[in-house]
């Protein structure tokens, strides 16, 4: 039975892809910040359906370093990890603090780097260790009153770049996954006018869905998909491509 470790498992990215895995057999070891009551329903749901996997939740502010070594601490065998936390604010550059900048920083990219330095081992254990990020349509094609999210979005995927060339002999792949407009509660303050002009720029005319993502996570974990690494894959119905 394989194990991974979600990122971010209480935000609706990381609760759909916790989901789909679930299903598919997998064990998992939710992380959340602060929303536990999250993590609790998604315990009491997959413990009462799939009694034979093992399913934990456990808690990290990935803004704090120093509780990175007790958190690895609850991590036994691992086959895959998914970094699906994240948030981003809707300033000018001019506008952000340098504390929101670590942040941000932080969350995306420095903790991220930390955690996979100290879990190499254990995926590289598995013989088919797999680390997926979700990173951003931005990473690619920037965005304005977003520029250190896109910044650090954009970091993410050079991250993959450079590191699944480092592991690629452990049989461990590292890729990401783009997201464009999503249907999550990150754009949920969207006025109806603003959401029908941004529909008219997609090519497909509607927004993403998270199963459409959660799917593209699944596939990156088979065993199959063992020849793709280094990648960003874009879906994004075609917008800002």
């Amino acid at each position: 039975m394989k194990s991974a470790l979600i990122m971010g498992a209480s935000g609706d990215i990381g609760t759909g892809i916790a989901k789909e895995l679930a299903e598919s057999g997998w064990s998992l070891y939710l992380h959340y910040h602060t929303d536990s009551k999250s993590i609790e329903r998604q315990l009491q749901d997959y413990q009462a359906r799939y009694p034979k996997q093992d399913f934990f939740g456990i808690q990290l502010d990935m803004t704090q370093e120093a509780g990175i070594e007790e958190f690895i601490k609850n991590i036994f065998q691992l086959d895959a990890i998914i970094f699906s936390s994240g948030f981003t604010t809707f300033q000018l550059l001019t506008e952000i603090t340098s504390k929101t900048m670590d942040n941000m920083w932080a969350v995306h990219i420095k903790t991220p780097m930390l955690l996979v330095q100290k879990l190499q081992g254990k995926l590289a254990q598995s013989n088919s260790g797999r680390i997926v990020f979700i990173s951003s349509i931005y990473g690619e094609s920037g965005s304005s009153m977003e520029v250190v999210y896109s910044t650090t979005k954009g970091a993410q995927i050079a991250f993959v770049k450079a590191y699944s060339k480092e592991v690629a002999s452990l049989g461990i792949t590292v890729n990401a996954i783009s997201p464009g407009a999503i249907e999550t509660k990150m754009n949920s303050d969207f006025s109806e006018i603003e959401l029908k002009e941004l529909k008219k720029e997609i090519p497909v005319g509607r927004m993403g869905s998270i199963s459409e993502i959660s799917f593209w996570v699944h596939q990156l974990l088979e065993p199959r998909s063992a020849y793709l690494t280094g990648q960003s894959i874009i879906v994004s119905g075609g917008w800002l491509r």
